[in-house]
């Protein structure tokens, strides 16, 4: 398949560019920094394009069969329109290039709710003041991006991932509808989650969370190693 990525500069964008050439697809990267990108591949093209720029991202969207949404900006107290500003440019292009399959990433704070593998500090703590302070513009337009994807006719999926976490590999992880137990969810796991969503039409036109469910952190490590987490 022919995928184009956005945010594949992001922790989580590389490992979807790594693991989908590893797949043998073809791989779109759309980047501002095209000449700082640390993947090459013969199936790889990585492109300039600014998601904001509505011709950029339809350049990119071209002839793909699938388009995977890794973007993300850093917890800001100010507004944020990047989820939702730009996924709705890559619907335009979408609409406008015949191509129906998308998936994008957002988060399982968007529903905040307690976890039962997390405890009371996690739940009653770090959840909320997370979802209440630095987070609450980047789940308020996660928000805003899921509900204009269901008012779409396009094939699409949300993946929710929780805490985000470096790993060198893929290992075990779980998938369920909406919302999770767990805590914790690794990018390499979070990216093949993503890529696995192109096999299967089980999740579209649904919510699914996906978490680690081997060799994740604890929540302390998870803290002092990822205290603001990159998407």
């Amino acid at each position: 398949m022919k995928l184009v990525v956005f945010g594949a500069h992001g922790g989580t964008g590389l490992h979807l560019t790594r693991q989908a050439l590893e797949l043998g697809h073809g791989v779109v990267a759309v980047t501002r920094r095209p000449g700082e990108f640390p993947v090459v591949h013969p199936r790889l093209t990585v492109t300039g394009g600014d998601v904001y720029e509505v011709e950029d991202v339809a350049a990119a969207v071209e002839g793909a069969d699938a388009v995977l949404s890794a973007l993300g900006v850093p917890f800001t107290r100010r507004p944020v329109t990047v989820y939702s500003r730009g996924t709705a440019n890559i619907v335009a292009a979408m609409e406008r290039h015949g191509v129906k399959r998308i998936v994008v990433i957002s988060s399982v704070s968007t529903d905040p709710h307690p976890h039962g593998e997390a405890g009371f500090l996690m739940n009653k703590v770090i959840q909320p003041l997370v979802t209440a302070t630095i987070g609450r513009t980047t789940y308020a337009d996660m928000r805003r991006m899921e509900a204009d994807l269901r008012a779409t006719t396009l094939d699409w999926t949300v993946v929710r991932p929780a805490g985000l976490y470096d790993a060198d590999r893929v290992t075990a992880y779980r998938l369920e509808e909406d919302r999770t137990d767990g805590f914790r969810t690794s990018r390499a796991d979070l990216a093949a989650s993503v890529l696995a969503q192109l096999d299967t039409t089980q999740w579209v036109h649904r919510n699914v969370a996906v978490t680690t469910s081997d060799g994740a952190p604890s929540l302390l490590q998870l803290m002092f190693g990822e205290a603001l987490p990159r998407r």
